[in-house]
């Protein structure tokens, strides 16, 4: 039954939900937006995170240590993909950089399953973190509203990033014309490096910071890849603040409607998604720079 105290917790539930996927959503933007290159493999980097993020625990009982080292492991990680494999398919037909990427991700599934097997692993919270809070009008994990801390914070830092360096500068012109950058001199080769790296980071980060709510398996890049698309379509391909508007969009449609009936979800998102589409088929903060 639901009760104004379920309201507003699902409330909660889906800005935390929407601010995670503006995250991650937002590493898949940037990369479209700056490589063109649409990345399959972005679901299954942030199930990396999420993993690498458990194997520094399991050694060092940090939570920090954990998320700093799933976070330069996933960067490393998408720097070195970029410069052996996705390089080589710049020039080749969108069908082909849908094909390879799409390939990395079962790649990266079944090493993390050969490696660490099927089961799920849990990486709990930092223990100052641990149990839940009293708001005044209701109960509420303290992790939970950390989670919404971190990630906020983490989406700052990408602002900056983006909005008021030099990087950041290159990166918006090249999602408008990669062509112009190159002829002024700027070596975009290394900027699309650098851009796959933070864009395959945020994943990783977002992976691990996660890990507290919900448990690592190897398949669940899975949703998260499908969320994190219509999070783009919604919010505008290429736009960082679409991204985040269509991230806390999708967050609360998933976590209102799970309230209802969970299994109507997606169906709501999708529907969503349709609606926006068919008024502005490039998003709500997107624009047709790029085809």
């Amino acid at each position: 039954m639901i009760n104004w105290g379920n309201f507003v917790s699902q409330m909660f539930n889906g800005v935390v939900l929407g601010a995670l996927l503006a995250l991650i959503s937002s590493g898949l933007t940037i990369i479209y937006g700056t490589l063109g290159v649409l990345n399959l493999a972005h679901g299954a980097l942030f199930m990396v995170g999420g993993y690498a993020g458990w194997f520094a625990y399991s050694y060092t009982h940090s939570f920090v240590i954990a998320v700093i080292a799933a976070s330069l492991f996933v960067m490393v990680l998408g720097v070195v993909v970029e410069r052996g494999i996705i390089r080589l398919f710049y020039a080749r037909p969108n069908e082909d950089q849908i094909l390879v990427t799409f390939g990395l991700g079962i790649v990266f599934v079944e090493a993390i399953r050969f490696a660490f097997g099927s089961l799920s692993k849990t990486v709990p919270p930092p223990e100052a973190l641990s149990g839940i809070v009293n708001l005044g009008f209701m109960f509420y994990p303290k992790y939970r509203l950390a989670l919404l801390g971190i990630v906020t914070i983490a989406l700052l830092v990408l602002y900056i990033v983006l909005y008021r360096t030099k990087l950041g500068m290159i990166v918006r012109a090249g999602i408008e014309d990669a062509g112009m950058v190159d002829a002024l001199g700027i070596n975009v080769h290394q900027v699309f490096m650098l851009v796959f790296g933070i864009g395959a980071m945020a994943a990783g980060f977002a992976g691990i910071v996660n890990a507290p709510v919900v448990a690592i398996s190897p398949d669940v890049g899975e949703t998260v890849l499908v969320q994190a698309f219509v999070v783009v379509v919604i919010g505008g391909v290429g736009s960082f603040p679409g991204a985040v508007l269509g991230g806390l969009i999708a967050g609360e449609i998933i976590s209102i409607t799970a309230m209802v009936d969970p299994a109507y979800s997606y169906v709501m998102l999708f529907v969503a998604m349709t609606l926006v589409l068919l008024l502005r088929p490039h998003g709500l903060l997107g624009t047709a720079s790029r085809e």
